[in-house]
C-alpha cells in the first residue's frame, strides 16, 4: 500500500539529472533554511527564487498565488498627475448625487443600488480623469463595460459635467415619461450614453474579451486601425461565479490581448452575503487568472497599512492576512479596536507585540478605511501598470468596502445590496465626512438635495478639461453618419430564382452559396464577418477556408495536413472567418462585437453566425437579448433546423422550438424559408433594411434569424406573379393552387388552404397531390416564411385600431377570399404556426412536432409526430368533414389506408 505521506514522483523524475551532487546541495540548503529560520522563511526564499526565474525568462511554471499584499509596492508607485484634491472633491459630489438619486427614487418604489458605486467610486474616477479615452481620441477611443449596479455613479458624473440635469436624475428608473434613466447600462434605452449592456450573468466580461479580440481583427484586416483602443471591463467579485465570466480567459491570453483590462471590484460581498465566506476570493481569482496566462495586479491595502508592513519583520502579518477568511475581514470592518486586537493580532505572539505599537485609531484606520481600491494613488499605479504591460491581458483585483462612506449602517453589511436609501441624518453625516458645502436648510421637507458646485466651478472645469484631453466624454455612444452600403449585384440573388432543376440542394447549401457570391462583391465583400463554432464542414463552408482564411493573430505557423487539397485549412493574420471552436457563447460574443461595429468604431460590418439551430437560442438566448439591447445588426442562421430533419442525432439535437424563443425578442426578425429563392430574397431585404436605404418607418436596429435545413431537395423556380416578393418578406404568399399545380380538380371539389414553412412545405406539396389524386380535394399551398412577422404585423394592426386607425393585418389581407379551411404545418411545435390563428378568418388548425425529438429516419420521425404528407391528408380531411364537405368516413378510411 502506498504511503500517502511519501514524496510522490514528479515530472522532474522523468528527466536525466546531469549533476546529482549539485541537486543534492540545493535541496540540503533548503532543508537547512527551514530548520534554522523556519518553514516560512524557506517558503519566502523559494517564492523569491521563482519570481526571479520568471523575471529573467527561465521557463518554469508560474506561481498561481502571491501573498495577500499589493502587487506594486508603495516605493514603486508613480505619482498621480493632476490635482488629487480636486479629484477628491469631484468624487465626493459623485458619491453624494448617486446616493441622493437612488434615495429620492425609492419614494416611488423603483429601487436602485447605492453600495456598489460607493465601493467603486475611485476605480471609475481615476479612469475617467487619466485613462479612459473618448470618441474623439485616436482610433475609436476606449470601450467601457460598466458594472451595472454602479450606474447611479455614472449618471452622477454625467450630471456634474452637464450631460444630465436634475429632471433626468429624478426620473432614474422611471422611463415612461421620456426623460428617464434606465436602471442599468441599456444602449437601446439611452443610446447616446451607454455602449454596452451589462449586469451580471457574466455577459459583460465575455463580451469585453471578444470586443478586444474584434478590435485586433479590424486592425489586422485593414478595416480600421483601432490599435490605440483599450477595453476596460468593470466587474464584481461575485459576478465572477458566472461561467461566462471566465469562459474565455484562455482565449484572451492565448491571443495576447494586452488591449484588455478587467477591473474586479473585490468588496468581498455579493447580494446575500460574502462571496467566499470561508475562503479568500482575491486569492482564488488570482490563481484562476494567472493559471489562464493573465497578468495579475492586486491592489488590496491603502497607505495606512504601510507602517504595519514595515513593522512585519517576521512575516507574521502577511501570513495572518493570508489565512483570515473573507467573512472575518468583513466582521473587522464593523467591530471596534479591542475586538481586532484580540481576534486578528492575538493569534500570533509577533503580532501581539506589533499591536502594542499601534493606537486604536491606527488600527481602525487600517481595518475600517484603508483599502487599495479607495485611494487614487493605488488605483492609478494599477491602471498604469495594466496599460503598459505587453503580451497579455491584465486583471486588477482591487479590494474595497461595499457601502464605503455611506455610514455604519451600510459598510460591509450583508444586506447593503438591498438597501435603497439613507435617512436625512445619515446624509448629513455623509456630507460632513465628504466635506461638502450642503446646508441643513437645503433639506426641504426631508428631501435630500442634489449637489452641484456650479457649471463654471473649478471642479467642473477640471473634469471637463481632463475629458477633453482624453478625447471627449465617456461613456458615450456615437453613431457617425455613414453612407448606406451599396446593394450587392442583383445576379447574386437572381440566380436562385430559376430553381435547381433536377439537382437536390439543401437550403443550408443555398445560403452558403449565396454568401460565397456576396463576399466576392468589390464594394461590400470585405464587410462580411463569417462566424462559425467549429461546424464549418457540417454546413459545407470549408470551401471558404482557402479563399477567405481563418483569422489568427499568429497566422499559420504550421504546414496543414490537407495542404495538397483544393479546400485546405488556411489560417491567416488577416483572415476573414472567425472559427471559434466549440463555443456558442464565444461565437455570439463575436457576433455582438461585429454587429455593433457601426457605432463602436464607425465601421459597418455584416456578421453572419451559422450554428446548429438547437444550440443557438436555447443555449445563448441571453446573449441574443444583449444583442438586441446593444442595437446589433446582422444575420443569425440556425442550420440543421427543425425537429425531424437531423436524422440520427436524437432529442438533444432536434430543434422544435427556436422560433418560439426568437419570437420573444423584439429585435429579432425570424424567418423559416422553404426554398433557396426565399433565402436569397430575405437576405437581400435584410441587407437593404439594416445596411442600405431603409424605409423611414423601418427600424434599422434589428437582426435576422433564418432557419435553414440540411435536407437536399429539388429547389423550385420562384413563382411568377404579383406579391411574391412582398409576401416572402412579410411572411406569407401563395406558392401555387391546385390548378397551377396541374392537379385538375373537379369544378365543385372541396378546397382547403395548406400553409407550410421551412422543410414542411415539401410534405404539404406531397399532401396536396395525394388530396387531389386520392380524395378529390383541391388544395392551395402557401409558403409561410415568417409566422412571427405575420403576428407582429397583426399586433400592430390591433394597436392601430385602438388608436382609431383602419388597418387590416397582412395575413388577413393575403388569405382574403381563399376558399375552405386553413391547415398550417411546421417542423416546429404547433405554438409556432398558432401565432397567427386569431387573425385568420377561415377555420384554422395546425400540425407541428411537439414533444421531444428522437433518433430515426426522417420519414419515421415525421410519422411519429404526425406531420408527414399522409398525416396532413388525414388532418385536412378531418377539417373538411367537420364542415360537411367530405364524408365523415373518409377520415377513417384515410387513417387505415396510410397505416395511421
Amino acid at each position: 500500500m502506498t504511503d500517502p505521506n511519501a514524496i510522490q514522483p514528479s515530472a522532474l523524475d522523468q528527466l536525466p539529472d546531469r549533476d546529482p551532487e549539485e541537486t543534492a546541495e540545493w535541496q540540503a540548503s533548503l532543508d537547512a533554511v527551514a530548520k534554522a529560520a523556519g518553514p516560512h522563511r524557506a517558503a519566502y526564499l523559494m517564492r523569491r527564487t521563482l519570481e526571479r526565474a520568471e523575471g529573467t525568462g527561465i521557463a518554469l511554471p508560474k506561481l498561481l498565488e502571491t501573498d495577500y499584499v499589493n502587487t506594486i509596492p508603495t516605493a514603486a508607485e508613480p505619482s498621480v498627475p493632476g490635482d488629487e484634491e480636486m479629484e477628491r472633491r469631484i468624487t465626493a459630489w459623485n458619491r453624494w448625487n448617486a446616493a441622493a438619486m437612488v434615495t429620492r427614487g425609492s419614494k416611488h418604489g423603483v429601487g436602485g443600488h447605492i453600495a456598489t458605486f460607493a465601493s467603486a467610486a475611485w476605480l471609475y474616477e481615476t479612469g475617467f480623469n487619466h485613462f479612459f479615452k473618448g470618441k474623439e481620441a485616436d482610433g475609436s477611443g476606449d470601450q467601457l463595460y460598466i458594472q451595472g449596479h454602479a450606474s447611479p455613479g455614472i449618471y452622477a458624473r454625467a450630471f456634474l459635467d452637464g450631460r444630465l440635469n436634475e429632471t433626468h436624475l429624478d426620473n432614474f428608473r422611471q422611463e415612461a415619461g421620456g426623460d428617464g434613466l434606465p436602471s442599468y447600462p441599456h444602449p437601446r434605452r439611452l443610446p447616446w450614453l451607454w455602449e454596452f449592456p451589462t449586469v451580471s450573468m457574466g455577459l459583460g466580461p465575455l463580451s469585453a474579451i471578444y470586443q478586444a479580440r474584434f478590435n485586433r481583427y479590424l486592425t489586422a484586416r485593414g478595416i480600421k486601425d483601432v490599435s490605440n483602443s483599450h477595453v476596460w471591463a468593470f466587474l464584481g467579485d461575485g459576478e465572477m461565479d458566472e461561467p461566462e465570466s471566465t469562459a474565455a480567459l484562455a482565449l484572451a491570453s492565448r491571443e495576447g490581448l494586452d488591449n484588455l483590462t478587467f477591473v474586479i471590484n473585490c468588496n468581498l460581498q455579493r447580494l446575500d452575503g460574502p462571496v467566499r465566506a470561508n475562503f479568500k476570493i482575491v486569492q482564488e481569482l488570482e490563481a484562476q487568472f494567472r493559471g489562464a496566462g493573465w497578468n495579475v495586479v492586486k491592489t488590496l491595502w491603502g497607505t495606512a497599512w504601510d507602517e504595519l508592513f514595515q513593522l512585519d519583520t517576521t512575516g507574521a502579518l502577511v501570513r495572518r492576512l493570508r489565512e483570515v477568511p473573507d467573512a472575518q475581514v468583513q466582521t473587522y470592518q464593523t467591530r471596534d479596536a479591542a475586538y481586532i486586537r484580540e481576534d486578528f493580532f492575538g493569534k500570533d505572539p509577533a503580532l501581539v507585540e506589533m499591536a502594542k505599537l499601534l493606537s486604536d485609531d491606527k488600527i481602525l484606520e487600517c481595518f475600517h478605511l484603508s483599502r487599495g481600491g479607495h485611494e487614487a494613488r493605488k488605483v492609478y499605479a494599477a491602471y498604469k501598470a495594466a496599460v503598459e504591460f505587453k503580451g497579455a491581458p491584465t486583471v486588477i483585483l482591487a479590494q474595497t468596502v461595499k457601502g464605503f462612506t455611506l455610514g455604519e449602517g451600510f459598510a460591509s453589511k450583508n444586506a447593503n445590496h438591498q438597501m435603497k436609501k439613507l435617512s436625512v441624518d445619515e446624509f448629513k453625516a455623509m456630507r460632513d465626512l465628504l466635506d461638502l458645502p450642503i446646508k441643513d436648510s437645503d433639506f426641504v421637507d426631508g428631501v435630500v438635495p442634489y449637489g452641484h458646485p456650479g457649471a463654471d466651478s473649478p471642479e467642473v472645469r477640471y473634469l471637463q478639461e481632463r475629458r477633453a484631453a482624453l478625447g471627449g466624454p465617456a461613456p458615450a455612444r456615437r453613431v457617425h453618419p455613414v453612407a448606406p452600403l451599396p446593394a450587392p449585384a442583383e445576379k447574386a440573388f437572381a440566380s436562385f430564382d430559376k430553381g435547381s432543376g433536377s439537382q437536390n440542394v439543401a437550403t443550408t447549401m443555398a445560403f452558403v452559396r449565396l454568401i460565397k457570391d456576396l463576399v466576392r462583391d468589390k464594394e461590400t465583400g470585405k464587410r462580411w464577418v463569417p462566424i462559425v463554432p467549429d461546424e464549418a464542414r457540417t454546413f459545407g463552408m470549408e470551401s471558404l477556408f482557402p479563399s477567405l482564411g481563418i483569422y489568427s493573430p499568429k497566422g499559420q505557423t504550421y504546414e496543414p495536413v490537407d495542404r495538397d487539397q483544393l479546400m485546405y485549412y488556411k489560417e491567416a493574420e488577416n483572415g476573414q472567418i472567425l472559427n471559434e471552436g466549440i463555443t456558442e457563447a464565444g461565437s455570439m460574443a463575436d457576433f455582438i462585437a461585429a454587429s455593433t461595429s457601426y457605432a463602436t468604431h464607425g465601421e459597418t460590418m455584416i456578421p453572419f453566425y451559422i450554428f446548429y439551430s438547437m444550440f443557438g437560442w436555447q443555449r445563448t438566448a441571453d446573449q441574443m437579448w444583449q444583442l438586441g439591447d446593444q442595437l446589433g445588426r446582422g444575420f443569425l442562421v440556425g442550420a440543421t433546423a427543425g425537429r425531424t430533419t437531423l436524422t440520427g442525432e436524437g432529442l438533444q439535437h432536434a430543434d422544435g422550438h427556436s422560433p418560439v424563443i426568437a419570437a420573444t425578442n423584439p429585435a429579432a426578425l425570424t424567418y423559416d424559408p422553404a426554398f433557396a429563392y426565399e433565402v436569397a430574397a430575405i437576405v437581400k431585404d435584410g441587407l437593404r433594411r439594416m445596411y442600405g436605404e431603409a424605409a423611414p418607418d423601418e427600424d434599422q436596429n434589428v437582426f435576422y434569424y433564418l432557419t435553414v435545413y440540411n435536407e437536399p431537395l429539388p429547389q423550385p423556380a420562384k413563382p411568377q406573379g404579383l406579391g411574391v416578393d412582398e409576401g416572402i418578406v412579410k411572411g406569407l404568399y401563395r406558392f401555387n393552387t391546385a390548378e397551377s399545380a396541374e392537379l385538375s380538380p373537379a369544378a365543385n371539389a372541396p378546397r382547403i388552404q395548406l400553409l407550410g414553412s421551412g422543410t414542411a412545405i415539401h410534405w404539404v406539396l406531397e399532401a396536396q397531390k395525394l388530396l387531389a389524386e386520392e380524395w378529390g380535394v383541391a388544395a392551395d399551398v402557401w409558403s409561410a416564411t415568417s409566422w412571427t412577422e405575420l403576428r407582429r404585423d397583426a399586433l400592430e394592426a390591433d394597436a392601430a385600431l385602438l388608436r382609431g386607425e383602419e388597418r387590416v393585418p397582412y395575413v388577413r389581407q393575403a388569405l382574403q377570399g381563399a376558399e375552405g379551411p386553413v391547415l398550417a404545418v411546421s417542423d416546429y411545435m404547433r405554438q409556432v404556426p398558432d401565432q397567427i390563428a386569431q387573425w385568420v378568418e377561415q377555420d384554422y388548425s395546425s400540425l407541428g412536432a411537439d414533444g421531444f425529438g428522437l433518433s430515426d429516419t426522417r420519414e419515421a420521425a415525421r410519422r411519429h409526430f404526425g406531420v408527414d404528407a399522409q398525416s396532413i391528408v388525414v388532418a385536412a380531411l378531418a377539417q373538411l368533414a367537420k364542415r360537411g364537405e367530405v364524408k365523415a368516413t373518409a377520415v377513417k378510411e384515410a387513417r387505415e389506408k396510410y397505416g395511421l
